[in-house]
Parts: structure tokens; sequence; C-alpha cells
């Protein structure tokens, strides 16, 4: 294997000597400046991965929910869902190399190890809003090119627009914009069709990020008449005062339950969403009487998906194989939720934080759905019942209904455009507005609190990371806590992408739960070791 283009073109994007880059749960992240040799080593795995899965890879700069100055990459399989994971540690490898010289070593060694065939991998490129995503878009394709590889560029995208791009190309479908915001909108106006219910304006708060601009588009394509839609933190000259992910967004509003800046003129009761900057969350919130603000998260998204689910699959003709439906949540799923799927008779799977994790899970199922508390999820169908469905007279308004939800929810990744028109569906064809969905289930009180440390990698877990096996002791200062709080739950994880621990506690008042919180906080502290600590 001949190196020396590899080689040269890695020269002029050289490691940081201090920067360690470590593949997180969803790739890579750090301040943007520090990112260029990161990026194009990206691009050059990808290609590698393109020629081992025969078929199209993608990347996405973008830093999610990070504030502006961070960057990163995110991976896309050629099966449209994220980088396998088997392959992260050669993401790990290729990023970390110290010399030009190590990084076409670790090259030759990946193609060796994988026994990847020689020829010219494809790789989509995308990058979202941020003022550091072009360059970093153009390292990228300087890592595919210098590997032999194709690029193509796909500009400005949602991280779930490109996922959805490359699964659809990999199947010889319609993949450009145009054919994503069509199944999106096609989908939607057959699940509300016949819908009797009132059409109730959502205000969106975008983020101020890539999000904005797409939901526009979206929004023209499904006409005010079917779905209106006040958008605000579009980015650029709407924005409202703040950056990219700064005082607005999912993360903002799930984890502050604040308002977000630009959302001020809110009334009591008003339908809102909230979406992330890479526009791959969404959570719901509206302002109650007396002051505060009720969310609707991941778990009351799931809950929502689910009840459509199992009422369409109850209406599909009795056949011989009864599908599978399962809900896969984390352990940071509030009990209740939990207690309410079961209730429902459904499976519920608890697995690792990450949505590489809940998205396999959920593979498992004909109809698998997950979310994240933080909003990121989707409803999977598998093939077979697909195939089912496609087999029943056209005159089944389940199966209709049915194929419409697969069509219109990302079958690749979570989506919060997807997402968006997902809740508006189910709220829609039940006739319920904000208050019968809130009545679900009722919240059992939580804190989540963030512990700084040293070095997050002293913190180990097991079952699905709701047990610490590392450091020695602090499993049971975490035990003991639990025992003396009402109806108390808690577990702490190492955060994926930055040196934190975070807590979680519930019990049965929000000042037990508080209490809860900062004794296991107390306890990370004394054991892990910290530089601070902040919700």
């Amino acid at each position: 294997m001949d190196t020396s283009e590899l080689k040269a073109a890695s020269a002029r994007y050289p490691k940081p000597p201090d920067l360690t880059p470590a593949y997180g749960t969803a790739g890579f992240r750090a301040l943007a400046d520090l990112l260029p040799s990161t990026v194009f080593r990206c691009g050059v795995l990808m290609v590698a991965r393109s020629l081992k899965g025969g078929g199209n890879t993608g990347l996405v700069v973008t830093a999610s929910h990070n504030p502006e100055a961070d960057n990163g990459v995110k991976l896309v399989d050629p099966s449209g869902c994220m980088l396998e994971q088997a392959w992260e540690s050669h993401a790990d490898r290729l990023a970390a190399a110290d010399t030009d010289e190590v990084v076409c070593a670790a090259v030759q060694e990946l193609f060796r190890t994988e026994d990847i065939p020689y020829g010219t991998g494809v790789v989509m490129v995308a990058h979202d809003t941020r003022p550091s995503a072009a360059g970093l878009a153009a390292a990228a394709v300087a890592g595919v090119i210098a590997l032999g590889g194709v690029a193509i560029p796909c500009g400005l995208l949602t991280t779930p627009q490109l996922h959805w791009m490359v699964r659809q190309a990999n199947a010889s479908a319609k993949h450009d914009e145009g054919a994503y915001f069509g199944a999106l909108a096609d989908g939607f106006a057959t699940l509300v069709g016949r819908s009797p219910a009132p059409v109730q304006a959502v205000v969106v708060d975008c983020a101020n990020g890539v999000g904005g601009a797409k939901l526009r588009a979206l929004a023209e394509r499904l006409g005010p008449q079917r779905l209106p839609l006040d958008v605000r933190n579009a980015g650029g000259a709407a924005c409202s005062g703040g950056g990219l992910n700064d005082r607005c967004g999912a993360e903002h509003v799930q984890k502050e339950r604040a308002v977000p800046i630009g959302c001020a003129d809110i009334g009591v009761g008003g339908r809102c969403a909230s979406l992330d900057g890479d526009a791959d969350r969404i959570v719901f919130w509206t302002l109650a009487d007396g002051g505060g603000m009720t969310l609707f998260d991941g778990d009351r998204i799931a809950a929502l998906a689910a009840l459509l689910v199992r009422d369409l699959l109850a209406a599909l003709p009795a056949d011989e194989h009864t599908p599978t439906v399962g809900v896969v949540q984390t352990a940071y799923a509030n009990g209740a939720s939990t207690a309410y799927l079961a209730g429902l008779g459904l499976a519920v799977v608890c697995t690792l934080t990450g949505v590489k994790h809940l998205h396999a899970a959920a593979e498992a199922f004909d109809a698998g759905i997950y979310f994240e508390a933080n909003g990121h999820g989707t409803v999977l169908f598998g093939q077979r019942l697909v195939q089912r469905l496609h087999e029943l007279p056209d005159d089944c308004e389940a199966a209709r209904d049915l194929l419409a939800l697969e069509s219109m929810v990302n079958q690749a990744v979570g989506d919060a455009l997807s997402g968006l028109l997902l809740v508006e569906a189910v709220l829609r064809q039940r006739g319920w507005g904000l208050a019968e969905w809130g009545a679900l289930y009722t919240d059992l009180p939580s804190r989540q609190l963030k512990v700084r440390v040293r070095d997050r990698s002293v913190v180990r877990t097991t079952d699905a990371e709701t047990r610490t096996v590392a450091p020695d002791g602090l499993q049971q200062a975490i035990d003991a806590a639990v025992q003396a709080a009402p109806g108390g739950r808690a577990f702490v994880r190492p955060s994926g992408t930055e040196d934190v621990v975070r807590v979680y506690a519930e019990a049965d008042t929000q000042p037990a739960a508080d209490a809860l919180a900062a004794e296991v906080m107390r306890a990370v502290h004394d054991l892990a070791g910290r530089t601070g600590a902040r919700p």
C-alpha cells in the first residue's frame, strides 16, 4: 500500500502535541481549534469503512448541544446508523497518532486486520452552522481524497438528514433533501388526514442551529393549514441575542428547566418544543399556571409512540406471527415512565447510555421504540413487519398508518424534525392537548448533577451503568444514601465526552431527591476526586 500521498496530506493537519482524542458516545468533540487533525483522519477512516462495508459512509462536522466554540465529528456507517462499535477503537488509534508516519502505519494495520479490499470508497460530508464547521469539513474532504476516496460534499444538513441520506443512497433510493422532506411530510399527512382535532400552532426553539432553516423548509412543505409553526432561535439574522445553544435548545430546557431566550412572550399553556444544535434531539414544554415549566421529555415522547404503535398493531388482521414490540430506555428514564410502559403490556429494556446502545437493542423487536430522556430517539420497524404491512390490502387503515409512520420517523437515528411530527400526529389522532399527554403518569421527583473530575475513567460501571465497580467503596456509599432516602434510586456514570461524572437521583419528594443527589455527589467527590461541581 503506497501511503506517500496520505503522509503528505497528513502533514498539513498536524495533531496538537497535548491532544489525546477519545471517541465518546457519539464521536469526537473538543475546542474547534484543536480538531483539524482529528477530522482529517476521520475522513481517512470513513473511506476504509466504505470499502469494508461496500457502500457510502457519512461524516457530519458538529458538536451537537455543545457551546459554539466547540466542534466535533459524528460518523455514519453504510447502514445509515452510527459507526459500528467495533470500529471505534480504530478511530481512537488513528486520531491519537502522534506523527504522519504513525498515521500511515495505523492505516496499513487497519487494512490488514479488517481485510479491507483496495478500491474507491465514497464518503458523504456535511456540517452544521458553527463558524468552524466549513473549515473542518474541508479537512474531512482532504482526508477522504488522501486515501483515494470520493467525497460528496452535502453542505449544511442536520445530523439526522445525513444519516437518512446515507441509508437511502445505499438502498438505491432517492436520497436528496427534497426526498427527505417529502418522506416526512407525506407520512404526516397520512397519519393526520382523518383527524378531527383542531390544529394548534407549535412554537419551536431551534437553538440557533442548523434545525432552524431545515424546519422552515419542512414547514413550507407541510403547509400552515396542516401544522402551523412559529420558528424561534433559527440562527443568523433570526438570533434572539444568543448564539448556538446559548440559553436555548433542548439541552438547556431539559437540564435547566428554563425558558429559552427569545421565548419570553410565550403564554401559559403554549405548545412549545426545543431542538438541539444539530437537530437530533427534541423536547416539548409549556409554562404552567403559577409559574414554572412543565417538561415533556424523551420518556414522554416514548410513551406517545408506544401508544400509537401498540394500537395500530392491535388493529391489524390476525396473523400466525404476533409482532414483538419493545421500548428501550436507559437508567436516566424516570421510574414512573418505566412503570407506565410496562403497564401497557410492552417489553421494557434498559441499556447503556448512548444512542448506539439503544438503537441496537431496539432492532431486536419487530417494532422497537427508543428515546433517551434528553429527547434523542426514534421508532424502528423490522423488515419482517414492513413486508407484512405491504402485503395487506390497500383498505387496511392500520397497515397504511404504520407504513406512513415508518416513512415519517427516521429509521437510521434519532431525528428532531420527525420527532416533532410524531408527537403532533399522536396528539392530533387522539384529540389530546398537553394536559392529557401529561396525565399519562406523574414523574417521580429527580435531580441530576455533574461532578468535575481529573479523570473520568476512574469511575467504572456495570449493569447498564446502574452500579459502579470502581473506585472501591463508591457503590457502598451510594447504596447507603439510597437506603436512607424514601423511595430512593441513584446511580453515577462517567461522561462519554468530558471529564465529569454524572449523578442521577430519584425519591418520593423533590427535597429528598435533591438531598440524595447531593449525598451521592459528596461520595463521588471523596472517592473519585473533583475539580468542581455544578447542576
